[in-house]
């Protein structure tokens, strides 16, 4: 399922920089190698730190397939590439995931489970052509 490129709100004036270059997708974004990034940043409408952290963000989204929110909240738990998420240990991710989500939203989302810790590593690993076990 395609998401729409709808970075978080922090995150606009990088948005905007990329619409004005004709970059309008997660999978475009992932595909933004090092020297691009600091191209775009070179202006001063971006953060150059800020556009390789959504790069993270849509290369887990558009090789992974994990929905933008979740991706983010990976990258903030210290996860900022398939190949990581593909390394992650379950019960470890989702330990820190839990702390990391509860601190930020409270109980207002509900928390990650491990099913779905073990589907997003399952899908990373097939992603980078590792052994899904």
């Amino acid at each position: 399922m395609a998401h729409p490129f709808l970075p978080a709100a922090h995150l606009r004036r990088e948005q905007q920089r990329l619409r004005r270059e004709g970059i309008t997708s997660w999978e475009e974004v992932a595909d933004l190698d090092d020297a691009r990034l600091r191209d775009l940043a070179a202006s001063g409408e971006a953060s150059e730190a800020r556009l390789i952290r959504l790069r993270g963000q849509a290369r887990l989204v558009s090789t992974v397939g994990l929905a933008p929110e979740e991706a983010a909240l990976l990258l903030h738990g210290g996860i900022a590439s398939p190949a990581g998420l593909a390394a992650a240990d379950p019960q470890q991710l989702l330990l820190q995931l839990g702390r990391l989500q509860r601190r930020l939203t409270g109980s207002a989302v509900p928390p990650v489970d491990l099913p779905l810790v073990l589907a997003w590593i399952r899908r990373a690993r097939q992603a980078s052509g590792r052994s899904p076990n």
